[in-house]
This record gives C-alpha cells, structure tokens and sequence, in this order.
C-alpha cells in the first residue's frame, strides 16, 4: 500500500532553503558522491560539448552526482537535438513544403481503372 501524505523533503534542498520547518535535518539520508559522471560515448557532437560545458561547473556547485548520468546524458541530447532543428529552421524556414496528397477520388479512379483492365 502507498504511503499516504507529502514526499519527504531531501535533506539537502531543506539546507538551501534554510531548513524552513525547524525539524531535525536527517542525519542518515543517502549522499552520493558530488563527482560527475563520464561521458557517455554514444552521445553525438553536439551532446558532448554541451555535456564538456556544464559539467565542471554542476560539479563544483555540488548539484552533480554520478548518479545523474542518465537524466544528465538526455538533456544533453535534447539540447543537441533542439540546436540542430533551431539551425535547420533558420536556413530553410518553418514552412515545409510536401507533395500534394492522393485524394480519396483520385484513388477511386486509379482503383476504377485498374479493375476495368482486368
């Protein structure tokens, strides 16, 4: 059965805040390492440089773990993955033009000839 109630605050986002309720802070939460995980290989390009730029920087803000890696290596690829479409936009524009579509009339008449034939 699930527990009932709020999710418990962790320990360390009620020290940034200043421990707003006045409790006891939880001595014996979990703390994994405040090192950032390796890069991921599979990640593209772009991915990586964006990986390369924030990392230090979450790491020595504490605010990385290497238990991270995953949630961490998807922003990347969105990011890059958002960069490449934003470039495409800009060179092509946001219209994009397709052939025009077979229309159920023009289907019928293409079905039409083809059982006449037979």
């Amino acid at each position: 059965m699930a527990a009932r109630g709020r999710k418990p605050t962790p320990t360390a986002l009620k020290v940034l805040e200043g421990n707003p309720g006045k409790r006891p802070l939880n001595e014996n939460e979990p703390k994994p390492n405040k090192k950032a995980p390796t890069c991921p290989k599979w990640l593209e390009p772009e991915a990586k440089k964006e990986w390369r730029r924030l990392a230090k920087q979450m790491e020595a803000l504490g605010i990385l773990t290497e238990v991270d890696m995953a949630a961490f290596a998807g922003y990347c690829q969105a990011y890059a993955r958002w960069k490449e479409a934003e470039e495409f936009i800009s060179q092509h524009g946001t219209i994009v033009k397709t052939p025009p579509a077979i229309t159920n009339s023009s289907r019928r008449s293409a079905l039409r000839r083809h059982t006449l034939k037979s």
